[in-house]
């Protein structure tokens, strides 16, 4: 199986209702081979939700959307025991947390207690209906967006959650000649035109493939001393947990194996980090993003003639 190949097809394919947005695309992709969760942050109107809903047509997986409002109840997340007449008993309803890809649409917007019945599903992969649990398909992913305006009447998402999430992606505004192709090609923003050519099975033969990437022992230090880097620099108040370390070493071989190599570099590395080190990072104020920059310049990077030279 060519991954490389692979990932240029979803990315084609996903291109067909949102441009821009490769690079995105082919996050969400290494993510999910990664078997993490991915957080989608941008202004309204910048195709959050049609990223994501591209993104899952072109794999032929389940999918399911949950609009979060403050009135939504946990069960309408996990689902619950409903008592059937025709039985005479209570039986499973299931919810749409039982889907391959999930898109939590605006996740702030539902109270902390809806909030919290995503996190037994994004770590341990199953949930609890009336005292039993019950597992997810696999593969599994929950996609969430939220809109870092209009904050009033939403609920910050807490660290432990957002610790759950592997990436954050946040979208700007598109550059001139995606928004001149938007004004000229009145079918950008359809899903319809989008075809499966991704399937479960594909996904998990990926992730066969992605734990025989090599990693070499120079750039699993340089992980370590990044995240860990992050505990003790200037202006920051909690830094990433151990969790991300094991998060960014799953998706620097994830990422490796989309660009069709079996080995890591450290640029890999430097070009990923932000997004699994931006959520985790708490501030007295500076933009995360910031510090992960200087830290980037800061923590000695391995040479790459070394990490070639022992792959």
């Amino acid at each position: 199986m060519d991954a490389r190949q692979t990932a240029d097809r979803l990315i084609k394919e996903v291109s067909k209702s949102v441009i821009g947005y490769e690079n995105e695309a082919k996050l969400l992709l290494a993510c999910l081979i990664a078997g993490g969760h991915a957080l989608i942050e941008g202004y309204p109107g910048l195709a959050k939700t049609t990223l994501v809903k591209a993104f899952a047509k072109a794999l032929s997986l389940s999918f399911s959307r949950v609009q979060f409002t403050p009135d939504l109840l946990p069960s309408d997340i996990t689902g619950s025991l409903i008592f059937n007449p025709k039985i005479g008993d209570f039986e499973v309803r299931f919810g749409p947390i039982f889907a391959n890809i999930v898109l939590a649409d605006e996740v702030n917007r539902a109270p902390p207690k809806v909030q919290s019945a995503l996190l037994e599903a994004m770590q341990e992969g199953q949930v609890t209906i009336g005292g039993k649990s019950y597992e997810l398909p696999k593969p599994f992913m929950i996609i969430a967006t939220q809109n870092p305006i209009e904050l009033e009447g939403t609920y910050p998402l807490p660290e432990a959650q957002l610790d759950r999430f592997m990436i954050r992606i946040r979208l700007g505004y598109p550059g001139d000649e995606v928004e001149l192709r938007l004004a000229e090609d009145v079918d950008l923003g359809s899903v319809d035109s989008v075809n499966a050519v991704l399937s479960g099975e594909d996904i998990m033969n990926l992730r066969s493939l992605m734990r025989s990437v090599h990693v070499d022992a120079s750039v699993i230090k340089y992980i370590v001393n990044l995240v860990r880097a992050t505990r003790s620099a200037h202006d920051v108040k909690l830094g990433a947990s151990p969790r991300t370390t094991q998060a960014l070493s799953k998706l620097v071989r994830a990422w490796a194996l989309l660009n069709g190599r079996d080995y890591v570099i450290p640029d890999d590395v430097k070009l990923l980090a932000p997004y699994v080190l931006n959520h985790r990072v708490i501030t007295t104020g500076v933009d995360p993003n910031v510090v992960i920059r200087q830290l980037l310049q800061q923590v000695p990077t391995p040479l790459m003639e070394r990490v070639l030279h022992k792959s």
